[in-house]
Order: C-alpha cells, then sequence, then structure tokens
C-alpha cells in the first residue's frame, strides 16, 4: 500500500493544515510527531515547552483519533525515525510545514532534505504563515504576507489513514531529555481547544482592554491576547487568527467600541509577527551574531557573571526587576513592555551580552519563539545598528505602570511592609524607616548591583559612540536594505528603518 508521512513539527492542529491538506489529497497518510532529543538538549529548550506540547499532542491525538487515525508520536532524531519508517514499509512522500527555528531545526531540516534525496523520497514543504524562504526583496514581503493571509482558511480533509503498524510508546519524562523538572504552576495549559477558547474570549470581550491596557504588568495579562505559546507551536495557525480577527472587527456596530481600536492594534501585531521571524529566515546568524558586524567586541570580553546571577535570581535590587523575574517564574510570562525592561536592565547597566541573557529568558518565555526572540534581544541590546536605541529606566517604569505597587508587591512579598514613598528605591529607606517596618535593606532585600545612573550613562555612551562611527554608520542601509520594513508602495531606494516591536510572541 502506498502512502506519505505528514511530519508535524511546531504545527499541532488539523484545521488550515496546508501540508495535511496536500497529503491527503495524495492518498493514505501517516501522521507523525518526533521527539528529538538532540532538540531538547539545547540551550533554549526548557521543561514548561515540552509539557506545553504534550498538551498540545494530547489534543492533536484526540482530534485524530475521531476521525478513525492515530498520531504516532515517536522519540529519536527525525532522520533515525524516517530510516526506521521506510525500512519497514516505504513511503511515497514526505509533507511537513516549513519552519524557521534555531541553529539545530535548520541543521537538522538539511539532514532530513539529504535523507530524502538519498532515498528518492519527494519532501513537499509548504509555508506556515507569512515568512518568505529565499525572499529576494523585502519589497514585495508586505503585498505576501497580505496575500497569504488574506487566503481561504483550509478546512480539515477528508484522510484515509495508513494501516502500517508502529510500535509507539509513551513519551519520556523531563529527565530523560536532561530537561530541568521546573515547569512555572500558573503557565498556560497547552492544546488546541484552550488556544481557540482564548481566542474567543480575547475578540468577544478583552480585546477592549488590549490597547489601554498591555503596557502594565498589573492589566496585561488579561488585556492581552494570551495568544502567543498556541501561535509558537502551531495550535492556532496565524491567519485563522488574522481571519476571525477582521470578522469580529467588521461585525462591531457602530458607534464607539474600544474593542475596535484593540483589535486594530493586535493586527498591527499579527503582522510584526511574520516581520520579524522573516529576518531569522533571511539571516539566521543573528541568533548567535550581532546582526551588525561593527558592534562584534562591544560586550563579549567583559561578561560578569555576578550581574547575570543576580538578574537570573531576582536579585538586582530594582523591586520592578525582580518582580517581573519572579512573575516569570511562576507563569512563564510577562508583557511586551516587562520584557523590553528586562533586557535593557541586562543590556545597559548591568553590561551583559544579549545571547545569555537570551538564552535564559528563552527558558522563561513559555510563547519562546526563535524568529521574534533574537531580533528582538539584538535590538533592545542596541547591536542591529539600525533601530533607536531603546534604554528603559526600571524606576521610571514602576512609577508609570505600578504606581501604587501592587504588582511589585504581588510578586516580592519581602515589600509589602515598606510605604509607598520607598516602595521603588527601598535601599534610600532611613534605618528608623526600615526597623519600624521590618525590613532590613541588604537583609530582607538586596542593594541595587550598580548605581543605575551612572552605569546607564556609561553604557550609553559606549554604544552611542561606537554608533556614530562613519565605518559602522556605512553598513546600516545595506541591513535596512535587507532587514528594514516597508510602506506598501515604497521604493527600493529609500526604505522605510522597521518600527520597535514586541519582544517575543507577546501578543
Amino acid at each position: 500500500m502506498t502512502y506519505s508521512v505528514v511530519w508535524f513539527k511546531r504545527d499541532l492542529r488539523l484545521d488550515d493544515h496546508a501540508a495535511l491538506h496536500r497529503a491527503a489529497g495524495q492518498g493514505p497518510v501517516l501522521c507523525l510527531y518526533v521527539i528529538e532529543p538532540s532538540f531538547w538538549r539545547q540551550p533554549d529548550a526548557a521543561n514548561q515547552h515540552y509539557q506545553f506540547i504534550l498538551e498540545c499532542l494530547s489534543d492533536l491525538a484526540a482530534e485524530l483519533r475521531r476521525r478513525g487515525g492515530v498520531l504516532h508520536v515517536v522519540t529519536g532524531e527525525v532522520v533515525e525515525v524516517l530510516e526506521c519508517l521506510y525500512r519497514q514499509a516505504p513511503f511515497t512522500a514526505l509533507h511537513s510545514h516549513e519552519e524557521t527555528g534555531n541553529d539545530l531545526t535548520y541543521r537538522r531540516d538539511r539532514a532530513v532534505a539529504r535523507w530524502c534525496r538519498d532515498h528518492g523520497v519527494p519532501w513537499h514543504e509548504t509555508p506556515q504563515f507569512g515568512v518568505i524562504r529565499r525572499l529576494d526583496s523585502r519589497d514585495a514581503w508586505q503585498a505576501a504576507w497580505e496575500t497569504r493571509m488574506a487566503a481561504p482558511r483550509l478546512p480539515v480533509p477528508a484522510m484515509v489513514f495508513s494501516p502500517i503498524p508502529w510500535p509507539d510508546a509513551p513519551p519520556p519524562g523531563p529527565a530523560d531529555l536532561g530537561l530541568d523538572a521546573a515547569d512555572p504552576p500558573l503557565r498556560q495549559a497547552g492544546g488546541r481547544r484552550q488556544g481557540l477558547a482564548i481566542l474567543d474570549s480575547f475578540l468577544d470581550d478583552r480585546s477592549g482592554r488590549y490597547r489601554g491596557g498591555l503596557s502594565s504588568p498589573l492589566s496585561a495579562p488579561t488585556a492581552c491576547s494570551r495568544l502567543s505559546p498556541y501561535l509558537a507551536q502551531g495550535a492556532v495557525s496565524l491567519r485563522e487568527v488574522v481571519q476571525a480577527t477582521r470578522r469580529r472587527l467588521a461585525d462591531l456596530p457602530d458607534g464607539p467600541d474600544p474593542r475596535r481600536q484593540g483589535l486594530a492594534a493586535f493586527l498591527s501585531r499579527l503582522h510584526w509577527h511574520c516581520h520579524f521571524i522573516q529576518k531569522l529566515e533571511s539571516e539566521p546568524a543573528l541568533e548567535w551574531r550581532n546582526l551588525h558586524p561593527g558592534y562584534d567586541g562591544l560586550r563579549e570580553g567583559e561578561w560578569n557573571e555576578a550581574h547575570f546571577q543576580a538578574l537570573v535570581a531576582g536579585r538586582t535590587g530594582w523591586p520592578l526587576v525582580d518582580a517581573c523575574v519572579a512573575m516569570l517564574r511562576e507563569t512563564g510570562w510577562i508583557n511586551f513592555r516587562m520584557r523590553a525592561m528586562l533586557v535593557s536592565v541586562a543590556a545597559y547597566p548591568l553590561w551583559l551580552h544579549w545571547r545569555p541573557v537570551g538564552l535564559w529568558l528563552a527558558r522563561q518565555f513559555l510563547d519562546y519563539e526563535p524568529g521574534i526572540h533574537w531580533s528582538q534581544m539584538q535590538m533592545q541590546s542596541g547591536t542591529t545598528g539600525m533601530n533607536t536605541t531603546r534604554v528603559y529606566n526600571p524606576l521610571k517604569q514602576a512609577r508609570d505602570h505600578d504606581p501604587q505597587g501592587r504588582f511589585v508587591r504581588r510578586w516580592l512579598p519581602a515589600l509589602r511592609r515598606v510605604p509607598d514613598s520607598w516602595l521603588f528605591e527601598p535601599w534610600r529607606m532611613p534605618p528608623e524607616v526600615q526597623d519600624r517596618c521590618g525590613v532590613r535593606v541588604g537583609r530582607d532585600v538586596p542593594l541595587p548591583i550598580v548605581d543605575l545612573e551612572t552605569a546607564t550613562r556609561a553604557a550609553k555612551a559606549r554604544v552611542h559612540g561606537l554608533r556614530a562611527q562613519p565605518a559602522v554608520k556605512a553598513v546600516v542601509p545595506a541591513l535596512v536594505d535587507r532587514h528594514g520594513s516597508r510602506k506598501p508602495a515604497a521604493p527600493r531606494s529609500r526604505p522605510r528603518p522597521v518600527a520597535r516591536g514586541q519582544l517575543s510572541l507577546d501578543l
């Protein structure tokens, strides 16, 4: 019996699944997901990602069972798994979505392509969303994204399933994959059903609070869509979300409605989602190398392990920074402005290189999406050369977005007894105030590890001094031409620099 293999990766759904749709139209299919030990040994992988994927796989398997099929979840390296299956029962084609992931998935896909060529097996890769393989020019990108998002959503196809037996085994535990057992107790649950329920609640109600509520860590947990982890693993498709948002926007009654502005802003961020992933697709090395080579050596030789460990432990001494780290540890999520602030604090007053900080944050973010993550790590650290320097003062951010200190007090219990006037700068408390509230700075709460104003001023001077050098400035036009956004009709000779966007897939 001839059949083809549908290899599920970060597309854990049946709806709007182009690879499955194409394979089902050609005959019997075998649905395969591979748990790759090498992938989970990477320094950007975390147990929370694994558990979320297992929950998505459970939903996907249940959907296939309802249609008389099976999702074969196999542990091993992909080439070895394909070889084993092919020896047992040769298949005629491999179908999957294109993936823009980390360096390991890029090298793995090259190995799969070689295996397919060696065995004469066609590998049909179909686009997953708005990222374009082998993009020649950014000039055409905007129109291509719009064409893909407007194309009809693909229904779940009628499927005939291959009867090839496959000895399934329970998925390995985190320890078997070398993963730390930590899993944020308050993280979002995986699965398509959960993703669709969250989409509905956002479109119907929460979008009205989106525009005004996405910046504050107090309001953002409910004002933001919270769809980012489901998009990152493909439990819902980007086109599905774009089209549902546009339908809801069109259905809103005439008259003032805060959902209208919220949904319009949300659509803009869905566009930026693909814009940033396209950067990694076009420039894979930006995962580990400065996008602008003129910034090589800026921070690399001055790593301060004590600064990094204080950041990771939430012991920087700046209450809003430490509260954000505490929230991340418990939930796997913080909002975009707080993400940007964390990276800014790491890059400027703490003078830490973006790569190790980025690996730590990749493990903390449930919605880690490599293309957006690494582009934003560099952008917020000032090493792209083409973006405005963004330096977030954690004291100002606290006063602007947590003026009563509710967020800080929730996540840092030691500060709950500190008076409002000293909450964001507890190190300035007189000894008698510390005695009165029972909080000793340096014992119960840490002292700041550097002087914020002095360290930030020195860091900005170094970055801006380098940025002003003629040789560094000379490279910028080529970077903007290759990676910058465009107005719909912008000529190639006058590209528009990319606007600032969100860190990771925080929508």
